[in-house]
């Protein structure tokens, strides 16, 4: 697949710092200092199932998802699909190697059309050097994927596969929040998406979902995934891991 060098090829332009109040780490940022980080950036439209960025390739460009969302994941050597996390608008990704000049530790693929703005990674380590803001930022989402990935290796040693799916449906219904303790996901995972989000087979997911369903606490229409009882799930979850408390 040679998608992502034929998008390095599109013409580009170059980035607001307006377009970059929707990124989550620059919410609170001055303008002064959103036109700052921008100046360096270049746009880059993506559509729906182009690759970004291969597994193990040595580009080293960090990207912010500006407009639709994208998927981390890769393949193991048996053939079965890893999904890491989905990136919705807001999101930054290909920091890691950007820092350590590592190769990419997973491919990235556009789940929709998206419009992207991209930083090469001399421009972003010159803004870790030189913005105190800018580098709080980065670091403090550092810290938070450790302490997610930490989560994660947690559920896997510990959890059953029902109880990782459980965890798996509460992270993506704090995202999608539509009131205080209800979610809608749409569109919603596949039952083969959320499998290997979890690590587990389709059949297992389409039996707890069905088991959920049958107790209130989710309901599927359409391309959508109700969570009807956030706090439920939170409960479930909090259980199987533990956790002391209500």
């Amino acid at each position: 697949m040679n998608a992502c060098a034929n998008n390095f090829n599109k013409p580009i332009r170059g980035v607001t710092g307006a377009q970059l109040a929707v990124i989550r780490e620059f919410q609170d940022f001055s303008a002064t200092d959103l036109n700052m980080i921008a100046q360096p950036l270049q746009l880059q439209h993506f559509l729906a199932g182009e690759e970004i960025i291969r597994y193990l390739d040595h580009s080293d460009s960090v990207f912010f998802v500006l407009e639709g969302s994208v998927r981390v994941h890769y393949f193991g050597y048996s053939g079965d699909e890893v999904i890491l996390c989905d990136l919705p608008q807001g999101e930054i990704f290909g920091e890691l190697t950007a820092i350590d000049g590592q190769p990419r530790s997973a491919a990235v693929v556009a789940r929709s059309d998206s419009l992207l703005a991209v930083m090469s990674n001399q421009a972003f380590q010159q803004l870790i050097c030189e913005s105190p803001v800018f580098c709080m930022a980065i670091m403090q989402r550092l810290a938070g994927q450790i302490r997610r990935l930490t989560e994660r290796v947690f559920d896997f040693s510990t959890l059953a596969v029902r109880n990782r799916i459980h965890a798996e449906l509460l992270r993506l219904a704090r995202q999608n929040m539509d009131s205080p303790n209800t979610a809608i996901i749409n569109p919603a995972p596949t039952h083969a998406e959320l499998a290997c989000f979890v690590s587990t087979h389709r059949e297992a997911v389409t039996r707890e979902l069905s088991e959920l369903a049958r107790i209130g606490l989710i309901q599927r229409t359409g391309h959508e995934l109700r969570v009807l009882d956030i706090e439920r799930l939170r409960k479930m979850v909090d259980t199987a891991r533990g956790s002391i408390g209500d």
